[in-house]
């Protein structure tokens, strides 16, 4: 015989009931709902603090937006000489790529770069294009008036300013490591690496003083322009000892 008691119909009846949870009574989905009240009375009352209500407070998000947009991705820079004609004219906007760079990549020869010269060329930001990187040997001129890069010759003609020659000074160089060569289109308006050869640095531009990479012209609309690297570069050797 089962000594087991087994609870009767009446057994069960007679036994007070579990509450019911319900988020009416504090249940999971109600706390998970009421545990988000403070945060949205949070952002009303600063919404009600505010002149302008939910106006002002959308404006000041979208400037904070590109306020970090402008520290860490992209800059707009005015062009304000005509060092870079014919390809960067004076007044142009460009935009400048702050993630070019990052990540373990560097300058290539051609790239067209916003650096900060304090300390080598001025205390300003200066945009130029990147002729030689670490290791590269620089010469101008060879006997066809051309640059050359590691011993192969340049033909610049794709963005050099219509009747300037490469130079007009000669030059001999070998970029020192973690240092770039930069020479503008417009070589007989321009202020570069040659200008400073018998400066401290000697005219190399450091590249972590690179703020970034020029991509795009922006404004004037009839300007607006892709910036991308030309293949005048794409056949010059590696410099001696260079690893890749």
């Amino acid at each position: 015989m089962d000594t087991e008691a087994q609870p009767t119909e009446r057994d069960r009846s007679s036994r007070p009931s579990a509450p019911e949870q319900s988020s009416e009574a504090g249940g999971p989905e109600a706390r998970s709902r009421f545990a988000s009240v403070p945060r949205f009375a949070a952002v009303s009352r600063t919404v009600a603090w505010l002149p302008g209500g939910w106006i002002t407070l959308t404006v000041l998000v979208f400037l904070l937006f590109l306020l970090l947009l402008t520290r860490f991705v992209l800059q707009p820079f005015q062009i304000p000489s005509g060092s870079m004609e014919n390809g960067l004219r004076v007044g142009d906007r460009v935009l400048v790529n702050k993630l070019a760079y990052r990540f373990g990549a560097e300058p290539q020869r051609g790239d067209v770069v916003v650096f900060d010269g304090t300390g080598y060329f001025g205390p300003a930001d200066y945009v130029k294009r990147v002729v030689g990187v670490g290791g590269d040997h620089v010469v101008c001129c060879d006997k066809e008036g051309r640059l050359t890069v590691n011993g192969r010759s340049v033909d610049e003609s794709a963005f050099l300013y219509p009747g300037d020659d490469p130079s007009t000074v000669a030059f001999d160089v070998v970029v020192p490591d973690g240092t770039l060569f930069v020479l503008g289109d417009h070589r007989s308006d321009s202020s570069d690496s040659r200008d400073h050869l018998g400066s401290p640095g000697g005219g190399m531009i450091p590249v972590d003083d690179v703020i970034g990479r020029a991509d795009w012209i922006v404004w004037p609309y009839g300007h607006w322009t892709h910036l991308t690297r030309p293949s005048a570069y794409a056949r010059v050797p590696a410099a001696e000892g260079a690893h890749g």
